[in-house]
């Protein structure tokens, strides 16, 4: 795969995924520079989940985790020429490490093993400081078969 075609589809895997429903009702987007995707959760009201803290709810930032996960394996899959399809999840388990404050929220996917069906991915998502993660995602995939 050329270059230019390689960029053309990683972005096209990119534009997919921050296509999905409930990505855009997140605001969610996703930046490559390299090798490294970073998905950004821009803040907004709606995702409040406690207003008394004020935090953000669990479930966007295991969302924002999830999705970061699977862009993060299309994007490697689109590179080495198998194919930018979704995986689906397995398994997911989030660690919830602190309160999201009402900032904006980063994430990026460590793809720890990728076999020819199955991928362990590690997420981390943080807010002011990479250094300091406010939650954490451990999942399976099962990945798209290369029909």
């Amino acid at each position: 795969m050329t270059p230019s075609a390689e960029a053309a589809s990683r972005a096209e895997v990119l534009a997919r995924i921050a296509d999905v429903p409930y990505a855009r009702f997140l605001g969610l987007r996703l930046e490559l520079a390299g090798d490294e995707m970073t998905a950004i959760l821009p803040y907004h009201d709606r995702l409040i989940g406690n207003p008394m803290l004020p935090a953000i709810h669990g479930g966007v930032l295991g969302a924002l985790m999830e999705m970061t996960a699977l862009a993060q394996l299309a994007v490697s899959r689109s590179s080495a020429g198998q194919g930018g399809g979704l995986a689906k999840p397995i398994d997911v388990t989030v660690e919830y490490l602190r309160s999201g404050r009402p900032v904006d929220t980063f994430a990026r996917a460590l793809i720890k093993r990728m076999g020819r069906r199955i991928a362990n991915v590690h997420v981390e998502a943080w807010q002011e400081a990479r250094g300091a993660p406010i939650a954490a995602l451990h999942g399976h995939f099962l990945l798209p078969s290369e029909s």
